[in-house]
């Protein structure tokens, strides 16, 4: 099964995370199919921080893709319209 998920590649004390699709059998930070995006929590900005190819998330999910639940947060909360 594929998962869309979060991989560390941050040093200590400054993570950055890749939204990778993988598959959910291999290591957590090991082998991944492709990245389609980065995600860095400490950017001021949360909407700066997290950028993702949607287009590339619709045609894994086409194939069957499992969103994990912290990557599926970081989408909802970033496709949302910003407030005024």
């Amino acid at each position: 099964m594929l998962t869309v998920r979060l991989s560390r590649v941050g040093t200590n004390k400054s993570p950055l995370y890749l939204i990778v699709v993988a598959n959910s059998r291999a290591a957590p930070d090991g082998r991944h199919l492709e990245n389609i995006g980065p995600s860095d929590p400490r950017a001021k900005d949360g909407v700066q921080g997290f950028k993702i190819d949607l287009a590339r998330l619709a045609y894994w999910q086409g194939f069957g893709a499992q969103v994990s639940g912290e990557v599926g947060r970081l989408v909802a909360r970033n496709a949302a319209p910003a407030k005024a």
